[in-house]
């Protein structure tokens, strides 16, 4: 098993306890397009639907290509709400090539939590493909920020991550604000895309033990560590926590959002 296939074994669990994305960031993504009613959306690896929903219930029409089979049929009971939206099954790569997905058919292509699996060589070119002219690419993604006030129990387990053997690695550069690096260097080079915006959003949630370890098991790293490391780390965090008053840890989320249009072909 690939860390691409990893999220597929834990579809019930990915849905309900990975974050939601804010509001402000889908209002950002209005404003930039004009607007999502009767709009059609094609997204990019949907996993369970939980942007997928937000932007159906906000009127587009709602196409997604994803290739876990249990996350496919997750998403689209989620979105059975929204009857004329549709999961096709497969990679982003093989749809395309395929031709399970219409070309120059879409008014927005979105990537929420996934551009990092396209295919970096192709994956502009590829979404522009699918995009009517004056359409649109919308990317983002949910990190972990370590701002100023970064909850010290994120230092304490580091030296647990350490011990196992799955440290950082050591070129990483930990973000203190705005989450995901900035693409649009990429958006630019690519030759297909205009202008980018880029906007940015954070928001801080709080875990008990038992909801931050169920978290972490929806991190493809974290499904595919060893299971007596994984055993390790998850005892750790419960003893961290569970010597604390209230028993929590705070996480920061961060998330920066890209947006651009396609250049006239």
């Amino acid at each position: 098993m690939t860390l691409r296939d990893t999220f597929d074994s834990v579809a019930d669990l990915y849905h309900r306890v990975r974050p939601r994305y804010p509001g402000e960031l889908y209002d950002q993504i209005e404003r930039s397009t004009g607007g999502l009613t009767g709009a059609d959306v094609l997204e990019i690896g949907p996993a369970t639907g939980i942007a997928s929903v937000e932007l159906a219930r906000r009127g587009a029409t709602l196409t997604g290509v994803e290739l876990g089979a249990a996350l496919a049929e997750r998403a689209l009971e989620n979105l059975k709400a929204w009857p004329s939206s549709r999961i096709i099954g497969g990679s982003f790569e093989e749809a395309s090539a395929t031709g399970l997905l219409e070309l120059d058919s879409y008014d927005l292509v979105v990537a929420a939590t996934s551009w990092h699996w396209v295919e970096p060589e192709r994956r502009y070119e590829l979404a522009a493909r699918h995009l009517r002219s004056g359409g649109s690419l919308a990317v983002w993604t949910a990190m972990h920020l370590f701002p100023s006030d970064v909850d010290p129990f994120f230092v304490d387990i580091q030296d647990v991550y350490d011990e196992i053997g799955e440290s950082f690695p050591a070129d990483t550069v930990l973000p203190g604000t705005a989450g995901s690096r900035d693409l649009t260097g990429e958006f630019e080079a690519s030759g297909v895309f205009g202008t980018v915006e880029a906007h940015n959003f954070e928001w801080e949630l709080s875990y008990s033990a038992a909801e931050y370890i169920e978290l972490l098991s929806t991190f493809s790293d974290h499904i595919a560590m060893a299971p007596r490391k994984r055993q390790r780390l998850f005892n750790e965090i419960r003893s961290h926590l569970g010597a604390r008053t209230d028993g929590l840890v705070r996480r920061h989320w961060g998330a920066r959002l890209h947006i651009a249009q396609m250049l006239d072909r």
